[in-house]
């Protein structure tokens, strides 16, 4: 019987070598330990610790290492090594209306240290922008990894980011634009232009931003099936020496506007009559004329835009000229210090 209890008396005590309540081999002490808070915390008493140690006071000092028994206590097993966690940078984008100042309030700082962080020296940010906000670390325990990890499951496929449309541009004006011109460099017209931005008119202002579409179908060349060119010239130059008469637009008489509006509607292209400024209005610049595209002049007999005629290739061009329905040069002294540019109806 005595045999019996002294083996569970055994293992009681094994079986809580690990247990808060189990005598520690040792201790260190800290600052404001007492002999008295030791003892109470590993459940012995002062003279114990006194005796096991060989104090002969009650003094005691931080970092000193007391013995609490002299039971050898199994080894605990070797602790997992934690290595840090690794520091990130938490990032925020910028949106449209974003500033300094609510971005540092949104995320408990101060605009200095958000400069600081982005090493800012204005108060300039713009949309898409990426600014530090703080500092963080990543989620969850990071420990030394086993000497032979197993491989890491493969990531989830992720839908491919949605590529920018090439379809469509914005454009932001500079100083000395306009919608033709900017209709030139893309080859659209003012009516798209204006279609695709909602304007009623042509006023446009610098830093102003429209959107441009490419890949559209633009007006068509002279040779299209707007009118027929060859028909255009061919009526154009049946009507060679009629004279200059101002307001003309029949035959018998024609002024610069009025030999445009006739021709051009005999080929096909049906439109109302105006001015050589209307006409400049209702058409596009072009770096490679065609033949049937119209020339414009300026400051001729007042500032401005002020004739017109339709170009025929090889540097000439037929219009109603004070002397009438002519082919005159662009290589003439006069019409070349008057030229404004070549032009295509939209």
């Amino acid at each position: 019987m005595k045999k019996v209890l002294f083996t569970v008396a055994a293992t009681a005590v094994i079986s809580t070598a690990y247990g808060a309540a189990a005598e520690a081999s040792s201790h260190t002490v800290a600052s404001g330990d007492s002999l008295w808070s030791i003892a109470k915390k590993y459940g012995t008493s002062i003279n114990k610790v006194k005796e096991i140690n060989g104090l002969t006071s009650d003094v005691i000092y931080p970092k000193q290492v007391l013995k609490i028994s002299n039971q050898e206590i199994p080894s605990a097993p070797p602790e997992q090594e934690v290595v840090p966690l690794p520091v990130i940078d938490k990032k925020y984008t910028i949106i449209s209306g974003d500033t300094l100042i609510g971005i540092a309030n949104k995320h408990s700082i101060t605009i200095a240290e958000l400069k600081a962080l982005n090493n800012l020296s204005g108060h300039l940010i713009y949309p898409g922008q990426k600014l530090i906000v703080g500092k963080g670390t990543v989620q969850g325990p990071a420990v030394v990894p086993p000497v032979n990890p197993a491989p890491p499951p493969p990531a989830p496929s992720l839908p491919a980011p949605p590529k920018e449309s090439s379809a469509e541009k914005t454009y932001t004006i500079q100083s000395g634009d306009s919608l033709s011109v900017i209709g030139r460099s893309y080859g659209v017209s003012v009516s798209q232009l204006k279609e695709w931005n909602g304007l009623k008119s042509d006023m446009i202002f610098v830093g102003q931003k429209l959107t441009v579409k490419s890949g559209v179908v633009t007006t068509p060349p002279a040779s299209s099936k707007a009118f027929d060119v060859v028909k255009l010239i061919e009526e154009a130059k049946s009507h060679i020496g009629t004279p200059y008469v101002w307001g003309g637009s029949t035959v018998g008489s024609f002024d610069c506007s009025g030999f445009i509006h006739y021709v051009y509607n005999q080929a096909g292209l049906k439109s109302s009559r105006t001015s050589s400024g209307g006409y400049y209005n209702r058409s596009y610049y072009v770096n490679k004329p065609a033949v049937g595209d119209l020339v414009f002049f300026e400051n001729t007999y007042k500032k401005g835009i002020s004739h017109l005629g339709i170009y025929l290739g090889g540097n000439q061009f037929i219009h109603a000229g004070d002397d009438g329905v002519m082919i005159s040069s662009l290589d003439n002294s006069y019409w070349k210090s008057h030229f404004d540019g070549f032009k295509r109806f939209y």
